[in-house]
């Protein structure tokens, strides 16, 4: 998958001032950002984080999901370490796109559950492709990664596209009351590592 680098930058933030590495993934005209902290190129593993857009989570503030929580956990833990990269990837809505994902959430507040919305839509549970994390790897001379991660899915993908996973790191955070049921599925029917407590639970949130 042709993957060109586009520009670096500053971006200072709350947890630390980042370096903003700009990609373009020319096959689809997505723009990718990997954040970077530290000397990441020195052959040891680097904490790491694999986000998908959320704009709703990210952005919004949005309870339905832990992404929004999970992204700041993960940016202030590469900041703690003074070192690490987070590669942010545009595939919103497990890969459906946000229009889509609005249209989920509709069947969501009709009983579905976020896996059974999806299908219901013609899509497959979990659409993300993580090819283009290789290419952005291996410009920026990352090696191996510590993954922070509560998805054995997401290590396995990107250890058969050849990126050396040393560690899962778990990143269990952001329940509350309005994705508790959320999270549950994706235990039960996605194979999160979510801990005993979600395991029981079914999606009807």
């Amino acid at each position: 998958m042709p993957t060109v680098f586009v520009a670096a930058s500053k971006l200072p933030t709350t947890f630390a001032t980042f370096t903003m590495n700009g990609f373009l993934e020319q096959a689809t005209g997505r723009e990718h950002v990997v954040l970077s902290l530290g000397s990441i190129a020195d052959g040891a593993p680097v904490l790491s984080r694999v986000h998908s857009e959320c704009l709703t989570g990210d952005a919004l503030f949005s309870q339905r999901c832990d992404c929004g929580s999970q992204l700041e956990a993960a940016m202030r833990a590469i900041a703690s370490e003074c070192r690490g990269v987070l590669l942010y990837l545009r595939q919103e809505g497990r890969g459906i796109g946000l229009m889509n994902k609005i249209r989920a959430y509709k069947l969501q507040d009709g009983g579905a559950d976020t896996v059974e919305a999806n299908e219901l839509l013609g899509f497959a549970a979990d659409q993300r492709n993580y090819a283009i994390c290789l290419p952005m790897l291996e410009y920026l001379g990352v090696k191996s990664i510590r993954l922070m991660t509560n998805n054995p899915r997401k290590v396995k993908a990107l250890s058969e596209m050849g990126i050396t996973v040393t560690e899962r790191v778990p990143l269990q955070t952001g329940q509350n009351q309005y994705n508790k049921l959320y999270l549950a599925t994706k235990a039960r029917k996605l194979d999160h590592m979510m801990g005993n407590d979600f395991h029981g639970e079914v999606d009807r949130a």
